[in-house]
């Protein structure tokens, strides 16, 4: 299978890496970068690793996290633009010595 990316967005950053330990501990999958908005009061934590992978990291993250996610999606074989924004995302945070 190829690659793919998971996203859950929950409603606090305890809440985050919560969920980001519970898929990293799941499947074999990467963490690459989150995103803070409202203040840290929504973020949302991005994974990627084969399809089966992201899927049962995700699925796990939504039924068994502390806190329940606002939202979640798994984009399996992601356009060329979705990768660029990604990237993006994990170079900004790279910078700022976030991650």
């Amino acid at each position: 299978m190829g690659k793919a990316y998971g996203f859950v967005e929950v409603s606090s950053v305890t809440g985050a890496v919560d969920i980001l330990d519970l898929m990293l501990k799941t499947a074999d999958v990467e963490f690459l970068t989150w995103e803070r908005k409202l203040g840290g009061r929504l973020v949302t934590v991005i994974i990627q690793g084969d399809v089966s992978a992201v899927t049962q990291a995700v699925e796990t993250a939504v039924a068994r996290g502390k806190i329940k996610p606002v939202a979640h999606l798994i984009i399996a074989s992601p356009h060329e633009e979705t990768v660029k924004m990604v990237e993006m995302s994990r170079d900004r945070l790279r910078k700022q010595g976030r991650i």
